[in-house]
């Protein structure tokens, strides 16, 4: 249904459909329940703030998101990056430490991945770097360092929610290259189901660069320890290492270890 169509659906269904969407995108902009359902976005916000009341979603600026307990919920890259920013800039930090002048690197979507990007950026001493990834903003942080950076965007279908890039054609020129270091972000490491991701065309773009890399770090904060989501990226035994931040539980971390997968645990500091 778009704006041109005369046939609306009554308002409890459209915010049945609405909530669906919440559930499937993560994400719900009151400009695309206007344009989708051809109501205004006076109509759009009311109908937003109607399942907020009913405790169905969260009001965020310019739309709104499911609450939590509704499932996994992806959430934009904006809100990804302020949370647990002092831990995923020192994830960033000790991944960049890893690479060297004159290597390629993919670096993953995601707020650790754009931490990633930021310190290698602050690494003067790197130069001839390529760095693959299929993070628009990723891509635009590292702008500044070409040519001291060569950095080659993968292509695809871009994903608002993430600025991300997925299939179709995304994971082409991932078929094609061979890099000495990927750097994966995720939603969840467990020792029994491996590394998962919420969204699944992202799982599958991960997945073929996990692929694509001599030696395949992940990159993830505490939180996701312990973790499953829907979306299989690889098993641990397709992993190098993790890097994650000291406030990691010593259960969930030992766990992993007896798995096979070496663990970093990168000091937080005060």
């Amino acid at each position: 249904m778009s704006v041109d169509d005369p046939i609306q659906l009554p308002a409890p269904l459209r915010r049945d459909r609405i909530r669906e969407l919440l559930d499937e995108r993560g994400f719900v902009r009151v400009a695309d329940i206007s344009e989708d359902f051809g109501v205004s976005r006076v109509t759009a916000r009311t109908d937003l703030d109607t399942l907020v009341d009913q405790g169905d979603a969260v009001r965020v600026h310019g739309g709104a998101m499911p609450v939590l307990g509704r499932g996994a919920v992806e959430s934009p890259i904006e809100l990804a990056t302020a949370t647990s920013a002092h831990a995923k800039q020192r994830i960033g930090e000790a991944a960049a430490a890893m690479v060297r002048s004159g290597q390629s690197v993919i670096v993953d979507v995601g707020s650790t991945g754009l931490a990633l990007a930021r310190a290698l950026k602050a690494r003067r001493d790197l130069s001839d770097l390529v760095v693959i990834t299929n993070g628009l903003t990723i891509a635009l942080e590292l702008e500044s360092e070409i040519p001291r950076f060569s950095v080659i965007v993968t292509g695809g279908s871009l994903r608002p929610l993430q600025h991300s890039l997925v299939d179709p054609l995304a994971g082409s020129l991932l078929g094609q290259v061979h890099a000495d270091f990927a750097f994966i972000g995720c939603n969840g490491v467990d020792a029994e189901h491996g590394v998962t991701n919420v969204n699944l065309p992202e799982a599958e773009v991960k997945a073929r660069m996990v692929r694509a890399a001599e030696r395949v770090v992940v990159v993830a904060d505490a939180s996701k320890l312990g973790v499953r989501q829907l979306g299989r990226i690889a098993g641990l035994d397709a992993f190098d290492a993790l890097l994650t931040d000291d406030g990691a539980s010593p259960e969930i971390v030992a766990s992993l270890r007896e798995a096979g997968l070496p663990v970093t645990l990168v000091p937080l500091g005060d």
